[in-house]
């Protein structure tokens, strides 16, 4: 240990801080590997060689931006191939402007000159810096969970229960809610009601004497339920049974006529 106790240590060994190297340690030449810029692809490594170095977008120095250029793509061709590949495109369409740069310009058959060569690469680079500006924008936007979390408070609740204040609308819907399950539990009391043929048999005769016909539904009196229409059909039967009454039709699906028996003098 250093005689020194405040100077600062290389590294700590298993837990032990190491203030010098070893003699015979051996670090490989690949095993520390810095990365000064990360692109995203051809056109920001471009972007950031034109903005690096304050040059006009609208007007590029094609020799120098191509030479840096090259210089990166080589540089990744040595570490990975398949990443290099995207760039490689780039590097041919650069080197393309470039040697339309050097060529006379040809005029157009309307005697006008051509277009710059870097034109579509001017309108690529620009669109795509005004897509990664609006990017950051709404990055640079408060985001949930990376800057700002919910806020959960917890309280206490009093001794005293305070109860919620119920709406007539409430009252209405629970009030609905008992009259349905009652309806369903309801109880029926069935009584038994004594009902004479005979008795029916008068009321009939009554209803037909001094008429000529009387229409077979006037007869019955549906206002006094099932049970008293039974015994007034079943009395008609007797009656007919006996030939008090005769009941007529003058044609098959016509009226149905009661009247008393025809009786000589």
């Amino acid at each position: 240990m250093p005689e020194v106790v405040d100077q600062v240590a290389l590294a700590r060994l298993y837990g032990e801080p190491l203030f010098a190297l070893p003699s015979d340690l051996y670090i490989p030449p690949d095993a520390l590997e810095v990365f000064l810029e990360a692109f995203e692809g051809p056109l920001d490594l471009l972007l950031y060689l034109i903005r690096k170095q304050n040059f006009n977008i609208l007007d590029i120095p094609m020799a120098g931006v191509t030479r840096q250029y090259l210089a990166y793509v080589d540089e990744i061709r040595s570490r990975n191939l398949e990443l290099a590949a995207e760039y490689l495109l780039m590097a041919a369409m650069l080197i393309e402007i470039k040697s339309r740069m050097l060529l006379p310009p040809k005029k157009t058959a309307d005697g006008e000159e051509a277009e710059d060569p870097r034109a579509e690469l001017v309108r690529r680079l620009l669109e795509y810096e005004q897509a990664k500006m609006q990017a950051a924008a709404i990055n640079a936007l408060p985001t949930y969970g990376r800057d700002f979390w919910k806020a959960q408070v917890y309280i206490e609740q009093s001794l005293k229960p305070r109860f919620p204040d119920v709406s007539l609308d409430d009252l209405r819907q629970a009030w609905a809610d008992i009259l349905k399950r009652a309806k369903l539990v309801q109880h029926h009391k069935i009584s038994r009601e004594e009902l004479s043929v005979r008795e029916h048999m008068s009321i009939v005769l009554r209803q037909l004497q001094g008429r000529r016909f009387v229409e077979f539904e006037a007869l019955f009196d549906a206002t006094r339920g099932v049970p008293v229409l039974v015994v007034t059909f079943i009395a008609l039967l007797e009656l007919g049974k006996e030939t008090l009454v005769e009941i007529t039709q003058a044609e098959a699906f016509a009226p149905i006529y009661v009247r008393l028996a025809y009786a000589p003098s």
